[in-house]
């Protein structure tokens, strides 16, 4: 196997990784520098558009309104999938978020009609241990249900 190559990478990069980020306006980019380089590693680079703006909309809420009492965690979980990818979101914030329709004078609310469009509406909202919620949402490109 060709070092650096699609395959190659995909065999050094586990199906799974994590990583936490700093409640700041900057871990939103560098969420999506993280996501595309393990889809490019994993040889889903064709959903790396949709996913970085699905990325971009879930931890921005979550820096937006992971707040006190439980502290400003964030983490991300990326899972490599036969046909796509998980992404999940954490934050320490029990309010669970819900999609809505905003009006045209609104300049926010849009983020979760954008996911479940991107993610065909396979995305969601579950608990986790400890305080807090996980933001979940699957990508995927052959059009096979997905885990949620």
């Amino acid at each position: 196997m060709t070092p650096g190559t699609p395959a190659a990478l995909a065999e050094e990069c586990p199906s799974v990784v994590e990583k936490m980020w700093p409640p700041a306006p900057r871990s939103v980019g560098r969420a999506r520098q993280f996501l595309a380089h393990h889809l490019d590693a994993w040889g889903l680079s064709r959903l790396s558009d949709a996913a970085q703006l699905v990325v971009s909309e879930l931890v921005t809420n979550a820096v937006n309104h992971a707040h006190p009492p439980y502290g400003n965690l964030i983490s991300t979980r990326l899972e490599r999938l036969e046909s796509g990818v998980r992404i999940e979101v954490h934050d320490s914030n029990d309010h669970k978020p819900e999609r809505r329709d905003a009006t045209a004078e609104e300049e926010s609310g849009r983020g979760l009609a954008l996911v479940d469009v991107l993610t065909g509406g396979h995305w969601g909202v579950s608990n986790r241990e400890g305080p807090g919620k996980m933001v979940w949402s699957v990508l995927a490109d052959d059009g096979t249900e997905v885990p949620r």
